[in-house]
């Protein structure tokens, strides 16, 4: 299920390690340890898997995150 703006305001980090909450297609919201949120886009070029860095929540929101 894609996420929501409210869910994503919500999440709490964990205290020892980075989780990756997945939106749709790729997207999700790194969540370090400390809370602070990442955007990242996973997707494969030439059969190889390529990581891009979209902007840190909230300067970027889940709408511009889409977007880009």
């Amino acid at each position: 299920m894609p996420l929501t703006a409210i869910a994503l305001k919500q999440l709490k980090p964990h205290p020892t390690k980075a989780l990756k909450v997945y939106d749709a297609g790729g997207l999700y919201v790194l969540v370090k340890p400390n809370g602070s949120r990442y955007w990242r886009f996973k997707y494969r070029y030439a059969a190889k898997e390529k990581l891009l860095a979209l902007g840190v929540f909230p300067e970027v929101s889940l709408a511009e995150a889409r977007e880009k």
